[in-house]
């Protein structure tokens, strides 16, 4: 059913592609700008977990998961310098039965190459970077270096941490370095599984740091994400270059396994940056001005829920939309009902992961190493890190819980 509303999303990132993807479906106009010359992401890989995985079905992408992803087996928790495994989660033969969909490990690139594909030439412009926001008359308009403008009747700001968006609305505030440091890797395989990476999504658990690593491009290749504690301040960008020794050197005296491992990571496919994040906000929209994905709620990937997020606000911002049609206010005060408390607990359950990541007291340990064995006894199937409530949850019933809102056109 045609809408008649017109959306600026600005940022082309994976939460600004899904709500530009979701926003057709749902027959709404949009157009999105990018201050980027082109569509694109780093080489990095991503979790996909159900929760996530469920709002991409519904967005025609199921094949396209299958054809990308690498379905994990478990979510393996191993000591990260003696190897002992402290918790294994089944994932593949699980996760459909317990949270209604599947758990994927994907390359993000390809993950964003899916949610741009079909997004008509005539729908984005690029290479545009947005310079301000104005509202008058009812209606919103997002400014750009060029001097020219955009007015709708809603303006999206899906322009991660640093928005421009946000910044036009609630005044410039700099996010917060965590006081972590984060590497990303690539390792090419030439046959699958290595036999010091097993087909799982691994959690390598150390004093002041950990690790995580999975298989991506259906098996083809090994994504690293190794983060440790670092008092001073990192770039928060994906693109600042490391190398082999640096990595590590960060993690001298971990498992061999993982030594071996970082000495083959691509030496063009290291990164690093510092990790930055928010509190969590008590509004994210004013008038005809709303955010999504990180320039609402940046957050630390240790529960793996950023891009996850991002889908699942771009999904239902625009079924708030079309549901309530022309009245925006109502969609954004529905929005951010359905969005903010979920958005804000994932925010501070992953700092809560960090510390208990990285514990380095004997008693600490010991004490939460007992409490993942007693819970892998209690419930096999229960997620060693405790995110069974964010896989739960399905964004793709949304229009059903606005249904029981009053106030629709």
């Amino acid at each position: 059913m045609q809408t008649h509303l017109r959306i600026g999303i600005i940022g082309g990132g994976i939460g600004g592609a899904a709500l530009a993807r979701s926003l057709d479906a749902a027959g709404i106009d949009y157009h999105l700008f990018e201050k980027a010359s082109a569509f694109g992401e780093v080489g990095a890989g991503v979790q996909m977990t159900p929760n996530a995985v469920k709002v991409l079905k519904a967005l025609n992408l199921g094949e396209d998961l299958r054809r990308m992803g690498f379905l994990p087996e478990a979510m393996v928790g191993r000591n990260g310098q003696t190897g002992q495994e402290l918790f294994r989660t089944p994932l593949k033969t699980t996760c459909p039965a317990l949270f209604g969909a599947e758990f994927y490990h994907v390359h993000r690139a390809d993950l964003h190459a899916a949610l741009c594909r079909n997004i008509p030439a005539d729908k984005a412009t690029l290479g545009l970077q947005c310079t301000g926001i104005v509202q008058a008359g009812g209606n919103a308009a997002a400014t750009f270096s060029d001097g020219s403008r955009f007015e709708a009747d809603l303006i999206v700001g899906a322009d991660g941490i640093h928005s421009v968006v946000r910044d036009a609305l609630w005044g410039k505030e700099p996010a917060r370095y965590t006081g972590h440091m984060c590497w990303r890797g690539l390792v090419e395989v030439d046959r699958h599984p290595l036999p010091f990476v097993s087909p799982d999504a691994a959690f390598w658990m150390g004093p002041k740091g950990h690790v995580v690593t999975y298989y991506v491009k259906g098996g083809a290749a090994v994504n690293i994400v190794a983060v440790n504690e670092n008092r001073d301040w990192v770039e928060e960008s994906w693109t600042v270059k490391s190398t082999r020794q640096e990595l590590l050197n960060g993690f001298a005296g971990w498992h061999d396994d993982l030594a071996e491992l970082f000495r083959r990571t691509d030496p063009d496919q290291i990164y690093k940056w510092g990790l930055f994040d928010r509190d969590p906000m008590a509004c994210w929209s004013k008038d005809r001005v709303t955010l999504l994905g990180d320039a609402a709620h940046a957050m630390l990937p240790f529960l793996s829920q950023g891009a996850a997020m991002a889908i699942e606000d771009g999904y239902v911002l625009a079924q708030a939309l079309a549901h309530w049609g022309t009245d925006v206010p109502a969609a954004l005060a529905a929005y951010e009902a359905e969005r903010r408390p979920r958005t804000a607990r994932v925010q501070l359950e992953a700092r809560e992961r960090g510390r208990t990541y990285h514990m380095s007291s004997p008693d600490e340990l010991k004490k939460r190493d007992q409490e993942y064995k007693a819970e892998q006894a209690r419930n096999p199937n229960a997620v060693g890190i405790k995110a069974e409530w964010v896989y739960q949850y399905d964004a793709t019933n949304c229009r059903e819980r606005f249904e029981r809102e009053p106030g629709k056109n």
